[in-house]
């Protein structure tokens, strides 16, 4: 009696010739017939971690008013002369106080008056974007980095690496940012933008740490790790490949909210006459000088203060977005 072969019809379309007359059950499909069928849309493949984030933030409201707010003011402080022809450090003392804003001028360098020296309060208000941008973002990035990087290491190798590191960052902890930056500020006579960067980010970069090193510590447990070491993958390249990647999430999150809180820092320390100094200019510089005169010309006060509430708003709501599209949980 001859051999029966099992022959189905998925057998058929994905068998060679020289398996459609052997005695061997050809009933899965080939791989030649799984790729061809991926290649022609009938195989989805999975979403990246990027990916599936960026479709979330598409659907959310809050996401896009938060970026088109934060575009607005990064040209601002990229490119002041597009929403500004006047000069910020032109004084003329006939223009002292004058009156209020001039609503019916858009985007005139009288739009919303004078300060005391004369100055237009609006071109003040738009270079003065530019620092307190520069210092926010140049303080995330460095927090970022130096906080990450301990924590990486206190995180991966535990030890005694981690209880040094951990004893580090309880010790800054107990400084607050405000008063650790005044305190060290102080011992500069001429502060610069780089300056305040410095001082705030040697007490700002704990709360990345602690982050980073749970991410870490949960990471470094997973079974693509513990497969990687077996294939001898070096500590380097598994701390870099292969948990950075996917521990990095969370530290983007709270470096976005924290990004909105050293801005807020910065005009603070400006303020209290510890950050920047006239001439230059700045939020915080030209809210110390409006406080005065309130009563008399409130303009001067609530222009640069109204902009630098947008901005923190801007960056908390962005952060928000983030954090709810990074954490499945969230959803």
């Amino acid at each position: 009696m001859p051999d029966k072969t099992t022959v189905t019809p998925s057998s058929v379309a994905g068998a060679g010739p020289s398996q459609a007359g052997s005695g061997v059950d050809v009933s899965a499909p080939s791989v030649a017939a799984a790729s061809e069928l991926a290649s022609m849309g009938g195989v989805n493949k999975p979403r990246s971690l990027g990916q599936d984030a960026w479709r979330e933030l598409r659907a959310r409201p809050m996401f896009w008013t938060a970026g088109i707010l934060l575009v607005v003011l990064i040209l601002m402080a990229a490119f002041p002369f597009l929403f500004t022809g006047a000069d910020p450090g032109h004084a003329d003392l006939r223009n002292h106080y004058l009156g209020d804003p001039q609503w019916t001028h858009l985007f005139q360098e009288d739009w919303f008056g004078y300060n005391k020296q004369g100055q237009s309060v609006w071109a003040r208000t738009v270079y003065g974007a530019r620092a307190s941008i520069i210092i926010g973002i140049c303080v995330t990035f460095a927090v970022t980095v130096l906080g990450g990087f301990l924590g990486m290491i206190a995180g991966y190798f535990g030890g005694w690496w981690d209880a040094l590191l951990s004893r580090l960052t309880d010790i800054f902890f107990g400084i607050p940012l405000l008063l650790g930056a005044l305190v060290l500020l102080q011992a500069f006579t001429h502060r610069t933008v780089w300056t305040v960067v410095l001082g705030l980010t040697v007490f700002g970069w704990m709360q990345i740490a602690r982050v980073m090193r749970g991410a870490v510590i949960t990471q470094k447990q997973a079974d693509f790790v513990t497969a990687a070491r077996a294939l001898g993958a070096g500590n380097g390249r598994i701390l870099l490949k292969h948990i950075l990647p996917n521990a990095i999430g969370p530290v983007i999150v709270v470096a976005t909210i924290a990004l909105a809180g050293y801005i807020s820092t910065e005009a603070t320390l400006s303020y209290l006459g510890i950050g920047l100094q006239p001439p230059a200019i700045s939020w915080g510089v030209d809210i110390a000088a409006g406080k005065d005169v309130l009563r008399d010309a409130p303009h001067v006060l609530l222009v640069p203060s109204t902009f630098l509430s947008l901005t923190v708003l801007a960056f908390i709501l962005l952060g928000d977005a983030v954090r709810d599209a990074l954490d499945p949980k969230l959803r």
